[in-house]
């Protein structure tokens, strides 16, 4: 099944100084957001508590909320349980010292003091709410540790891969590679924070996905790069580039297509839970597919890459090498 014809001769490195340009100015763009509006990080990330309510009648998300701030509960996180009946309730701490002076208890107690303030407001709205389960407390030295945690393995993630192409194909790959997926990262994590799509555990693990399905698609034009300078004689660098891009661009649409589809499925059907993570994949789908085709070859180009970085090195030629 092709989209396009992969004998077309689009010529895609021809803009390649206006896209890596726009790369560019996208991932500072999104450090400068990062630093200054950050990400808004869910309650795994931040400590407080977490309460599931349930309703005998369909409650309104909208209506939930307001009950809690007419109680004067401030900032609460009001999400649906994937149905009418059900909500997830999360107040983040006001400070470092707890969710607030008149709760200094231990873990299990502060979370019961507060589900007991959280009934008690929505009680006075409507009778016929009642705990689903038993309240939760992260305390913020966790919600710490795990957003340490989760940018080591990110970081440990773009450096396995970079090695990784470093032995499979050549060096200049493998810094491609990096700079791409490093940009894809960046992007995708400063269209969240422009949003303010709140960054819980789901997200997290769905930055760790985007960064696997990201150096998929460059690994597949990375492949016909290869076989493309071993089986031509006298093509120039930017032509192979070129025909590389296009013989996969069908591959690299079809799948991105298809990906994108699935999460949009998981999105509209998969409950509030999984919002976060499909919308994260939708977003890096877009960006690396993008960068795929306009980013990582001109960087390749830039580099210098040549038909004899990738040739296999004979027995013949090695020992004319090592000879001084």
């Amino acid at each position: 099944m092709e989209i396009f014809n992969h004998n077309s001769r689009i010529n895609f490195l021809g803009a390649r100084k206006l896209t890596i340009g726009l790369a560019v100015l996208l991932m500072l763009a999104s450090v400068a957001l990062l630093l200054t509006r950050g990400l808004n990080y869910g309650l795994e990330f931040t400590g407080g508590v977490s309460i599931e309510v349930n309703y005998a009648r369909p409650v309104d998300v909208a209506d939930v909320r307001q009950a809690l701030v007419a109680h004067g509960i401030e900032n609460p996180v009001v999400a649906t349980l994937g149905g009418s009946r059900g909500v997830s309730i999360r107040l983040q701490p006001k400070d470092d010292t707890g969710l607030s002076a008149a709760t200094q208890l231990s873990g299990s107690a502060q979370a019961d003091r507060v589900a007991a303030d959280v009934m008690t407001a929505l009680k006075a709205a409507r009778d016929d709410a009642g705990l689903a389960s038993p309240p939760s407390f992260t305390r913020p030295q966790v919600g710490a540790e795990l957003r340490s945690d989760g940018s080591i393995a990110a970081l440990f993630v773009i450096i396995g891969i970079g090695i990784y192409l470093w032995i499979r194909f050549e060096r200049r790959f493998a810094i491609a590679a990096l700079l791409t997926e490093i940009h894809d990262v960046l992007v995708t994590l400063g269209i969240i924070a422009l949003v303010r799509r709140e960054f819980d555990l789901t997200v997290l693990a769905s930055v760790l996905a985007v960064i696997g399905y990201s150096i998929n698609d460059k690994v597949v034009v990375f492949d016909r790069i290869r076989e493309l300078f071993r089986s031509t004689r006298k093509a120039e660098p930017l032509e192979v580039l070129n025909r590389s891009i296009n013989s996969t661009l069908s591959r690299t649409i079809i799948t991105s297509l298809f990906t994108g589809i699935a999460m949009a499925a998981l999105f509209f059907f998969g409950g509030s839970a999984v919002h976060g993570f499909a919308i994260t994949m939708l977003i890096g789908i877009v960006v690396g597919t993008l960068s795929s085709i306009f980013v990582a070859s001109p960087i390749l180009l830039w580099l210098g890459v040549s038909k004899k970085d990738l040739m296999p090195v004979t027995r013949d030629n090695a020992e004319l090498q090592r000879r001084p």
